[in-house]
């Protein structure tokens, strides 16, 4: 069984680029969710981990490889356990599989996998790195502020925040809270915070 499985990151992005040339496949899935989840966590990609332990997959074909995972281990992790399991992974955007059609592996795919992960995982830390340095230097310059010691922030403004909008998003499209404190990078407590204060209003 042939499965292509496309992934964008919200609800009104367009996945119509990576649907494309899709004869030939038994199935087709289409997450709308952030890559922070889990492969096998997401909607569709729940279903893709029903085909792989019915023995049903033989083949999974994706736009690019980050469509696998949030970060380098995520992404070797699945790709190492379809390889183990002799089911082919062929990535469209670069052009490049785990298996060749014979069966056997891909020496110089492998290679390449793992240097566009490890490439992949060090600019975002390189980003982290430097959203911490600009916060330093706020701090110096004091243009950076945290909230005053026994002010109040306001239900509204708490709830507009960039973050409490996106687990307000995941409430609504059904995730679990586990789900949603890894998919907005955050505590439990934080996403239950905002359950209940959302709920309330």
């Amino acid at each position: 069984m042939k499965v292509f499985y496309s992934r964008v990151s919200t609800l009104d992005q367009n996945d119509s680029r990576q649907l494309n040339e899709l004869a030939g496949f038994d199935y087709v899935f289409s997450d709308k969710c952030s890559g922070l989840i889990p492969l096998f966590k997401r909607p569709k990609g729940k279903q893709v981990k029903k085909l792989i332990d019915e023995g049903q997959l033989k083949e999974l074909t994706i736009h690019s490889i980050d469509r696998l995972g949030r970060d380098t281990i995520s992404v070797l992790e699945v790709w190492r356990e379809l390889t183990q399991k002799n089911i082919r992974i062929v990535c469209r955007n670069p052009n490049f599989q785990n298996l060749n059609e014979d069966g056997t592996v891909n020496i110089f795919s492998e290679l390449m996998l793992s240097i566009l992960s490890i490439m992949s995982d060090f600019e975002k830390k390189m980003i982290k790195e430097r959203q911490k340095e600009g916060i330093a230097k706020a701090k110096i310059e004091g243009k950076y502020q945290g909230r005053s010691v026994n002010t109040k922030e306001s239900v509204g403004k708490f709830l507009t925040k960039p973050k409490s909008q996106r687990i307000i998003r995941d409430l609504r499209n059904g995730l679990t809270i586990r789900e949603i404190a890894e998919n907005c990078d955050c505590s439990l407590s934080t996403v239950m915070k905002v359950k209940k204060v959302f709920e309330s209003q």
